[in-house]
């Protein structure tokens, strides 16, 4: 076998240089530019032939861009000789498009999968899928991994939390399995929000099943994005009577009004990681901590290319 050599597209360049910082080696060099009409080129400046590649590239917005930028470096690397090469997409893009939810709908989470299949990656890893059976969308390994490490070690280390007072939220019926394994770690007991969607990006909370009067509620999920399901829930748990409301989760899109209503809500703390660059806005606002995911990729990088168990990392 090769190096071990790692790429980055610009979707997500500082988690990139993080991760090669961990592994102790530095970013392949390459050139992403775009042509005066929008065309993206590619030019792999170091030889690749023989060696495994790993190529780190979230597909966030703008995803279409990005889902390009990726295939495009993948193209190149494979005609480069590359022994493997493994697609690491902390955000997988279209997750949330998993199944067909009306007549003639397309199921654009299968589309990327065999896009990125196609264009030659033999492997992907990634964090958090929204549905987990993404995974079953591709012929090639998948390791899905959990942001919840990361998340724990904060909670513990930073949150003097008496686990008597403390409830694990879920913040629907789908991600109930999540919420529960938190809750197992975390000796905390569980509540679920009954909440209903009408059509994307919106959403209504109509009751909270379990107790959460006087407890310090942490609402678990996996996306934030416009934050009008998460601030309603937290809206909710006050009128229930919790004394305050935290929420981890993993993915921070945060498109549209999210960072104006995550201000304006009453919600102490909105944890995330950086799978996802924060734009601006988020930047600026306080409420939001930002966890680094760099050590935990870099780990499963050294463990994929060793051929150590991966699943182990999470027992």
């Amino acid at each position: 076998m090769g190096k071990v050599k790692i790429f980055s597209g610009n979707s997500n360049l500082e988690l990139a240089e993080g991760i090669a910082k961990e592994i102790g080696i530095p970013l392949g060099k390459c050139q992403v530019k775009r042509f005066s009409d929008g065309e993206i080129n590619v030019e792999i400046h170091e030889s690749v032939r023989g060696d495994n590649i790993f190529l780190i590239q979230s597909t966030c917005f703008p995803a279409n861009e990005n889902i390009m930028e990726l295939l495009i470096m993948v193209d190149a690397l494979k005609r480069a000789s590359a022994y493997s090469i493994t697609a690491v997409i902390p955000y997988y893009g279209y997750a949330r498009q998993d199944r067909k939810v009306a007549p003639r709908a397309p199921i654009s989470a299968k589309l990327v999968a065999n896009l990125l299949q196609t264009a030659g990656i033999n492997r992907m890893v990634t964090i958090d899928l929204h549905a987990g059976q993404i995974q079953g969308f591709f012929d090639i390994p998948v390791d899905n991994l959990y942001a919840q490490p990361v998340m724990l070690e904060y909670i513990k280390k930073n949150k003097n939390i008496e686990n008597s007072n403390i409830v694990i939220v879920s913040p629907d019926a789908g991600g109930v399995e999540r919420a529960l394994s938190y809750a197992k770690k975390l000796n905390a007991g569980m509540a679920i929000i009954d909440k209903r969607r009408d059509r994307p990006n919106q959403s209504k909370v109509y009751n909270v099943v379990g107790d959460v009067k006087d407890k310090i509620a942490l609402i678990i999920d996996d996306i934030v994005d416009t934050a009008g399901s998460l601030t309603n829930a937290v809206d909710v748990l006050f009128e229930k009577g919790a004394k305050e409301v935290y929420a981890c989760i993993t993915h921070p899109v945060l498109s549209g009004p999210a960072i104006d209503r995550i201000n304006n809500s009453n919600i102490k703390e909105l944890i995330v990681t950086d799978t996802i660059p924060l734009n601006d806005n988020a930047k600026n606002c306080s409420k939001i901590k930002v966890l680094s995911v760099a050590s935990l990729l870099a780990e499963v990088i050294r463990r994929i290319y060793s051929g150590d168990s991966v699943s182990s990392l999470f027992n």
